[in-house]
Order: structure tokens, then sequence, then C-alpha cells
């Protein structure tokens, strides 16, 4: 597989995998302002895969290995307002997150994996995504996300591609074995969201593939949100597209461009999933900016509802310029740093929507 072609949508763009680069006051503002984001990276890796020595496999039976655990405070814990519940210890799914790329090109990055004792780029990843993302899920399930050694940012644009599936076959081999270790120690049973964006999308796919696609797992399957890669309709064989808010046992994906602008990649159109987190559905019916209850842009604890509209068009989603202040400077076309963050509350209640809905079907 081209990694570059099929797994990564935005080739054009070195910028696009970046999970999104820490501002002043250290909150993840994923990219909305170009004078502040989307710069591109001052370090790649040096020399081929194996030229410096891979960072040592995490052990996931140490709390350390993991970016958030459902009985530990951290940043999936948070929420953006007092009147939104935090139920993971009374809820009775699971959520697996599996952050986007962090590992960007920061003074000392020159390996093609990310090391998970670098605490550098665990803060990144714990103000970043783990706040602004992962929290989402607080309020349908236990939230567990692993931390691993994510591939360079570079890895999706080298030329060296061998380098790069070898950097993409660590980090998913870190994502298994933590998936694997949470069945055996946490799980009891427990239905299961998978939720992941960006490089965690590209290891969220594998990982359905190969532990629910046609196999036991697939029963416990609440739904699947893999968010920021394209994602075919057709991938997995057994697990279909979600068509409903309500439905269970299936996927929602999509990818965040400025409305009327097309990227210079092929978005390969009709053949990918795109569904709209307004409406959860994935025709190509409107939906206004009335539909959208709260999206973040900067300050995790500003909820701006309406701040995007949305409208799946040719393989993408849809959006007007996001409303906040000084959006006038947002020039940029892609979203893609955006694609949970602006929905936040409807990706929330959606997630709820469909745990509650699972457990009055299925009796748990």
């Amino acid at each position: 597989m081209d990694i570059r072609r099929v797994s990564w949508p935005f080739v054009g763009s070195r910028q696009s995998a970046v999970g999104g680069r820490q501002s002043a006051v250290g909150a993840w503002i994923f990219g909305l302002v170009v004078l502040s984001f989307f710069s591109s990276c001052s370090v790649v890796p040096k020399g081929s895969f194996g030229a410096l020595p891979a960072p040592g496999a995490p052990d996931y039976a140490k709390e350390s290995n993991w970016a958030a655990l459902p009985d530990r405070v951290d940043n999936a814990d948070r929420r953006p307002s007092g009147d939104l519940p935090d139920n993971q210890l009374g809820s009775a799914v699971d959520v697996f997150f599996l952050h986007p790329t962090t590992y960007t090109g920061d003074k000392g990055q020159k390996n093609w994996n990310g090391s998970v004792d670098d605490p550098k780029l665990n803060k990144k990843t714990d103000d970043g995504t783990i706040l602004y993302q992962a929290s989402i899920f607080n309020g349908s399930g236990r939230v567990f996300a692993p931390r691993y050694r994510q591939a360079h940012l570079s890895a999706y644009f080298t030329k060296d591609t061998a380098s790069a599936k070898k950097a993409f076959e660590v980090a998913y081999a870190d994502v298994k074995a933590a998936f694997q270790y949470y069945l055996n120690n946490h799980n009891d049973g427990r239905p299961i969201i998978i939720a992941a964006h960006s490089q965690g999308t590209t290891h969220g796919m594998r990982l359905i593939k190969e532990f629910f696609d046609g196999k036991p797992l697939q029963k416990r399957l609440v739904a699947a949100y893999l968010v920021g890669i394209g994602v075919p309709k057709d991938y997995f064989q057994y697990i279909k597209p979600c068509e409903t808010p309500d439905e269970t046992g299936c996927f929602c994906s999509w990818r965040t461009y400025r409305r009327g602008r097309m990227p210079k990649w092929d978005t390969q159109g009709e053949r990918m999933l795109v569904t709209n987190p307004l409406l959860w559905r994935t025709d190509n019916t409107y939906a206004s900016r009335d539909y959208n209850v709260g999206g973040i842009a900067f300050k995790f604890d500003d909820l701006r509802p309406g701040i995007v509209d949305a409208e799946v068009h040719d393989g993408l989603l849809w959006t007007r310029r996001p409303r906040f202040p000084w959006s006038f400077l947002l020039l940029r076309s892609n979203y893609h740093p955006g694609d949970f963050n602006l929905f936040y509350l409807n990706v929330r209640e959606n997630s709820f929507l469909r745990m509650k809905n699972y457990i009055e079907m299925k009796g748990h």
C-alpha cells in the first residue's frame, strides 16, 4: 500500500498530518490561524530507517505508557463546560482512542518513531489531542488512550517509502499490543467505541480489520469514528458505514475542507465515506450552522455554537470559514486539524446516543 496515496489524503501539504502545535499558552489550537500554525517540519528523520536505533517498545502494564486511563486523573477527564457530565466510571462502555501525529519535527526529533518516554512529546499529546479530542468521549464511556511510538510526520510525505512503511509498522505494533493488553486486563466483555484521528485512524483502520471485522469482537463494537483519513466505504468486509445517527456496529469518517475549495490530491469522490457530523448522514444534504451545537477553536472552555456548517462534497466534508475572533486571518483551506473539535458537542452527543442505543438493544 502506498501510504501517501491511500492512507493519507493531504499529499500536497506537509503540514496536514500534524496533530497541531502548542500555542504560547500551551493549548493545542489545531492550526486554525495561519501565522501560528501549519509550520513546516524543522527536523526530519536522520537517514533511512535503522540509521538510529528505534525507541524501546512500551510496556502497557505501566500507567505512564497510557495518555488516558479511566481510573486516573488526566486530560481525557476534562469538560469544556461544567454542565457536561464525566460518565466514565458509571458507563458500561469503553472508548479506545488513538491520537494523531504529534511527533512533528521539533528539536531533537530525528528518529523515524517517537519515544513514549519523551516528556515534551507526551505533554504536547496530552495538552493537545487528549484534551481537545479524547475528552469528547468521556460522556459515553471509559477512555483508554495508549501512547505509542508514532511515526514521524514526514513519514507521510517522504520519498523513502520503505523507511516510512517500517516506521508505521513499529507504530502499529504498539497500537496492537496496547489493544491486546486492554482486552486482557480492562475490557471484561464490555462494548467498545473506537475513536481515532489522523495517524490514529491509519492504525485504527487496521486494528478494526484485524480484531473486529468478521470476528467475534464485532458484536461488541458500538461504533467507530475514523476521522481525518480517507476511509473507503467498502474498506471492511462486514462492518458498514453508519447511515443514521443512532446506528451501531458501524463506522463514521470525514475530512474537513473549506467550502468551495478542492485540494490538488484526488479525493476519490464517491469511493470514500464522508459522514456529516451535524446530521450523521452520508448524502449531500446541507446542514446550516444552526445544527452545530458547539465546537472549539481556541480555548478549551470556549464552546461556540454555530462555529461551522457542514455538507458532504466529492469525498470531503465542506464547511464555511469557522466563526471565531480574528477568523478573517484564516486563509487555509484545509481544516484537517479541526476535524473533531469543530464538531465537539455534536460528536459527544452522537457517541452517547449510539452507546445508549447499543445498551438498550444488547441489554448490557
